[in-house]
């Protein structure tokens, strides 16, 4: 009789070298899933010990959770590749916890660090105990036959329970990190309270309590928002949106490349490595951000869409495609939401710094000049320079253009400047004027000792030989000037000064000052042309000699 003809798939062990070493030769991630299988097995606490001894160095887990039974070991742990959710194993023995595995690959992260496994196992309530060693050689040299690994059943105390796994002949050779390798399993997990505690020490030093804080540690925030009550602001619909919680935040200065990026959790997990979802990272607003969201919806789905090696979700399927483009958007708000706040808290550093108002000098330019500056000013905030050198040149363009830039550009006569600054700044030019001549008129008298004379007969008797505004005046060789020469500059001193008395008399002083500048009889222009004509005179006034 013929043999019957049949299918065959052959399983090489060395598959398990390309799942189990290559993926889980990194550290963090091979002992982020032992513990979560702790987390999954119920357990409330863990501990991680690290032992750096050059005879025998190891990696010791033990955790309190329910442990596994002699059947537990064959039907679930010991089978590479069940699919526990289609088992319907979707939460954990107390019916508490969601679980975090799905795939039953995360065994493999044995071998990824380890030669040598072995492991001992208490089931609640049993009072029996397994224990068993896995080698990584041995697995090897099954040539494709089943694996027995060799192990011990002994009976322990009823009320014991949990499983401790010993990491042996490491691949590792490098030291132990033990802060380092504490932050990078706290950023691989989203699940740890007071229920679920995980602790690690270096050859039984002082523990090191994983938790939520160490994400941040060294990040001081400037600013953070909470979803998803930032979703509001995202105009996308998404019906997940909802579903989303979590915290992003931004620092003051850049961070460094490995702290950037929004990583996203599902079920206590991570399932996508810190990135910016498809936004151009050319903007350097996403050097300051870090955070993470969760997810949980995405472990629900029917369709698998987490990778195997938890570093990315599947973006190329219709839902995860969905959720990107969401969070592309939540991104560009994101940014554009931190730079408005981070305009305005460094504007008032700024303005703490320098004493300089911005938004009022601004208001107080030209509209010509106003338009040269601000772009500057608005690029500088939005800098990488320091507030304090934002601030040194914020106060050198502040002095180059003042409030009010065009009255202090004309290097007015102190006095001048003096009486007429308000009323300028007033709009009200022709009273700005009046003021400076009453003040010129005033000082004419005091030092000509003349008080009965009018105005124009005050400058004609005074600078008509009675006050010299050129006197001790010399070349630089030392010699005199001319006698025309100085005769004129006497003469131009009489004119110019009787001829801005008459200018602020009738019949000027009469109309209205809205009506002036409004009709372009007395602009701007003509007060600061007057004012500085008047600054002119009195600086001749303030040298002037009184003959007697």
């Amino acid at each position: 009789m013929a043999r019957e003809k049949e299918l065959l798939m052959s399983f090489d062990p060395h598959t398990i070298e390309h799942l189990g070493v290559k993926m889980y030769s990194n550290l963090p991630n091979a002992l982020a899933e032992l513990i979560a299988n702790a987390y999954d097995a119920d357990a409330k606490t863990v501990f991680i010990n690290l032992y750096e001894n050059e005879e025998n160095k190891r990696i010791q887990i033990t955790d309190d959770g329910v442990g596994m039974s002699f059947e537990d070991l064959n039907e679930k742990f010991l089978r590479i590749g069940r699919k526990r959710r289609e088992e319907g194993d979707k939460f954990s023995p107390s019916g508490e916890r969601k679980v975090t595995g799905r795939k039953g690959l995360g065994k493999l992260a044995f071998f990824g660090l380890a030669d040598i496994i072995d492991i001992e196992t208490i089931k609640a309530g049993t009072g029996s105990k397994v224990n068993f060693t896995l080698s990584w050689h041995d697995l090897l040299n099954t040539n494709g036959t089943d694996y027995k690994p060799n192990f011990k059943e002994e009976k322990t105390h009823v009320d014991n329970q949990g499983t401790e796994i010993i990491l042996q002949d490491l691949k590792r050779k490098s030291p132990f990190n033990k802060e380092d390798l504490a932050i990078s399993l706290s950023k691989l997990f989203n699940l740890f309270d007071k229920n679920f505690r995980v602790f690690l020490s270096l050859n039984d030093d002082e523990p090191i309590q994983i938790n939520e804080k160490l994400k941040f540690k060294n990040i001081e925030s400037q600013f953070e928002w909470i979803f998803p009550e930032f979703s509001k602001n995202v105009d996308y619909e998404y019906e997940y949106s909802d579903h989303i919680n979590g915290k992003i935040l931004s620092t003051e200065k850049p961070l460094k490349p490995g702290l950037r990026g929004i990583t996203l959790f599902a079920n206590g997990r991570l399932v996508n490595a810190p990135e910016f979802f498809g936004v151009s990272e050319s903007s350097h607003g996403f050097s300051y951000f870090t955070g993470w969201l969760d997810v949980d919806y995405v472990d629900d789905w029917d369709e698998d869409v987490i990778s195997t090696d938890r570093q990315s979700l599947s973006w190329d399927l219709p839902k995860t495609e969905e959720l990107k483009e969401y969070l592309k958007k939540t991104m560009s708000e994101l940014e554009r939401k931190w730079r408005e706040k981070r305009k305005e808290v460094r504007r008032v550093n700024i303005q703490k710094k320098s004493k300089i108002n911005i938004v009022e000098w601004f208001d107080k330019l030209p509209a010509d000049v106003r338009s040269k500056i601000e772009p500057v000013i608005l690029k500088l905030e939005d800098s990488e320079l320091q507030d304090s050198d934002q601030s040194d040149v914020v106060t050198a363009f502040h002095d180059i253009a003042p409030e009010y830039p065009y009255f202090h550009w004309r290097h007015l006569h102190p006095e001048i400047q003096k009486v007429s600054k308000k009323h300028y700044e007033d709009e009200y030019y022709y009273a700005a004027f009046i003021e400076g001549l009453k003040r010129y008129v005033s000082a004419v008298k005091k030092k000509a000792r003349k008080t009965n004379l009018d105005e124009r007969n005050l400058m004609q008797a005074a600078f008509n030989g009675l006050l010299k505004v050129t006197q001790g005046y010399k070349r630089s060789d030392g010699t005199n000037f001319e006698q025309r020469t100085i005769n004129n500059i006497e003469e131009a001193q009489k004119i110019l000064s009787e001829g801005i008395v008459v200018g602020g008399r009738h019949p000027l002083q009469h109309e209205e000052h809205l009506e002036l500048k409004e009709s372009g009889l007395f602009t701007e222009k003509d007060c600061l042309d007057a004012l500085s004509l008047l600054s002119h005179l009195y600086r001749r006034l303030d040298v002037a000699i009184l003959i007697q």
